[in-house]
Formats: C-alpha cells, structure tokens, sequence
C-alpha cells in the first residue's frame, strides 16, 4: 500500500529516508490535500527505470514482430554467435 504523507513530514528528512529505504515503493507528498511530490529511494528509482527499460524493448520487439520481423531460432542464433565470436 503506498504511503501518502503530508508536505510538512519532509521536514524529518531522516524519517522519510528510513520510510523509503524500508520499502521499495515511492512516498506520495501532499500539499493542501492534493498530490505535489514522489519521494523515493535510489534503489527503488532504478528498480522502476529497469523495469521500463525491458517493457521498451518488449514492447518495442512486438511492434517489429507486428510489422513482418522474422522470428530467428534461439539456438541457431546462439550457435552463429558462438561460432562468430568464440572461433
């Protein structure tokens, strides 16, 4: 469940770091009750730029599929590229 906080939390930076480095989930800070920040950790920043970069190339793999890409044999691929690469 995500947290959602109160701007005025951020004034106890070393809470808010132990809160985001508890959990690998962002904090929502609000404003005069409405959504105005994310804080999160480093860790959980890069878990979700990973995570978006292997959606990017799934989704980017489906479109070339999608527009008459050939569809090559894992092993003979990697037969290829052993052959090419290890000699």
């Amino acid at each position: 469940m995500p947290q959602i906080r109160p701007i005025t939390d951020l004034r106890n930076t070393t809470a808010i770091s132990d809160i985001c480095n508890a959990k690998l989930e962002p904090i929502f800070i609000t404003k005069n009750g409405y959504g105005d920040l994310v804080v999160m950790s480093i860790a959980t920043y890069e878990h979700l730029f990973e995570s978006a970069d292997v959606d990017n190339a799934i989704t980017e793999t489906e479109t070339e599929l999608a527009s008459g890409g050939k569809l090559h044999d894992a092993k003979s691929a990697l037969a290829t590229l052993r052959r090419k690469h290890f000699g």
